[in-house]
């Protein structure tokens, strides 16, 4: 991993930095570049940005994860919870633990937060590294369940709920 990448608040300065690092990264992919970028503006203007952070190498994003307030409830009662969702990394960066820095100060912002859980749609190949786990998201009825689904409790020691529901913030519905 490089050196000289630090991880830091995303600012509004950074907002076509960010666009372009989305595009870039996701265009890369096999199923190619789906409006992350969008949905990255419309969480921010919505104001359910927990968490924007920016991985950053002399003077250049190379980075960037989202973490967004999600509503969610959790054997009847509410639980403060947070989605993962977009985190890219530029072509040339990617493969050197920048997009895996991001995620380990994402996930130490939002505990610093106090929030409880925090959920991903992705690889679990990847994501299962972090802590995640698809028997947790199970628990909860969501619009993406599935293998793909994941959360962790965010304090390693707390009780995994019986049931309970996980809705990401309404910006993920108008993607549609």
């Amino acid at each position: 991993m490089p050196d000289a990448i630090v991880v830091r608040r995303a600012r509004a300065t950074d907002a076509a930095a960010i666009a372009a690092v989305h595009r870039a990264a996701f265009a890369a992919t096999d199923f190619g570049y789906q409006g992350e970028a969008e949905l990255v503006a419309l969480v921010e203007a919505d104001g359910d940005a927990l968490v924007s952070l920016v991985a950053e190498c002399a003077g250049t994003v190379a980075g960037h994860i989202l973490f967004s307030r999600m509503s969610a409830v959790a054997d009847g009662r509410p639980l403060a919870a947070a989605g993962l969702a977009p985190v890219a990394v530029l072509p040339d960066w990617q493969g050197q633990g920048v997009g895996g820095m991001l995620i380990r100060e994402g996930l130490a912002a939002l505990r610093d937060q106090e929030i409880a859980l925090c959920v991903v749609l992705g690889d679990p190949a990847y994501y299962t590294r972090f802590g995640f786990s698809a028997d947790l998201a199970a628990r909860f009825a969501s619009p993406f369940a599935g293998e793909h689904l994941m959360a962790m409790m965010l304090d390693p020691a707390a009780v995994w709920p019986v049931a309970g529901r996980a809705d990401y913030a309404p910006a993920f519905a108008r993607m549609g």
